[in-house]
This record gives C-alpha cells, sequence and structure tokens, in this order.
C-alpha cells in the first residue's frame, strides 16, 4: 500500500515509526510512544534519579523535552517533516524521582506550513505538571516514499 493510500491514523503511525526509528534523543531518555494518531500523540517517560536537580524535582529541561516529543509527533503525521517554529511552556508543579509522566499532544489548528499544538504533562496519579503550546512549521523532506 503506497503512503497515499493510508488512512490518516495509519499515515500518522507510520510516519511516527519512521521518526521514531533514529529519536536519539526521545529513546535514550526511556520515552515510550502510547498512542498516535492523526493530530495526536501520547508519549510517556519514567523520571530517573539522574533527571533531578539541586532541589530534588525533576529538572524543567527533561519535562520541557518530554512534551516537545509528543509535540513533534503530533505535527509529523501528514508525511511532512514540521519543526518547532516556537515553543512556550508552563511548569505547574513538581515531578519526583519515579514519577511516570505522561505528555499528550493534540493539534489546535493546521493551515498551510504552520500548526498550533497544545501538550499537557500529568503525573501518575492524573496531576497535571506542566503545559505547553507549541507552533509548527512544515520543511522540505517527507517520511515516507
Amino acid at each position: 500500500m503506497s503512503s497515499d493510500q493510508l488512512s490518516p491514523d495509519d499515515m500518522a503511525r507510520a510516519c511516527a515509526d519512521s521518526m521514531w526509528s533514529t529519536d536519539n534523543a526521545s529513546k535514550g531518555l526511556g520515552m515510550e510512544i502510547l498512542r498516535i494518531s492523526s493530530g495526536q500523540a501520547d508519549l510517556k517517560m519514567t523520571v530517573r534519579d539522574d533527571m533531578t536537580n539541586g532541589h530534588k524535582i525533576c529538572h524543567g529541561g527533561f519535562i520541557f523535552t518530554l512534551a516537545d516529543s509528543a509535540f513533534a509527533f503530533a505535527c509529523n503525521g501528514y508525511n511532512q517533516y514540521a519543526v518547532a517554529q516556537r515553543c512556550g511552556i508552563d511548569f505547574i508543579a513538581p515531578a519526583y524521582a519515579g514519577d511516570e509522566l505522561t505528555a499528550k499532544a493534540k493539534e489546535r489548528n493546521r493551515s498551510g506550513r504552520s500548526g498550533i499544538y497544545d501538550v499537557q504533562v500529568t503525573n501518575q496519579d492524573g496531576a497535571v505538571i506542566a503545559e505547553l503550546r507549541g507552533n509548527s512549521r512544515t520543511i522540505k523532506g517527507q517520511h515516507l516514499s
């Protein structure tokens, strides 16, 4: 089956599989893909001891990276390379070593070469840890031939 015959969800999954195969950053941090569908992606990551800062809480950069990875998988599901043009994050509550964080990215708008995505990061108890808003921009290149 050629890429133009895939359903939107199957296309998103195939693009995610292609990206995941070379995403050493996300894999190296222990992230896992939970769900991929058109314009949406859910990823999880367990906070390790080496991800905590001097306050004994998860360093914000790791929380941002989880949210950014979910954003990336959500906006790259259309067989067109997309990158972050801008991201803003609000840290709401701390995360600790051993916490299992889940980032759920959802497309809010996609028009032309630009998209807007919201990502919510929660812990294993459902407490909101952070909220990210990302703006994507498509660039040259496709995930599938």
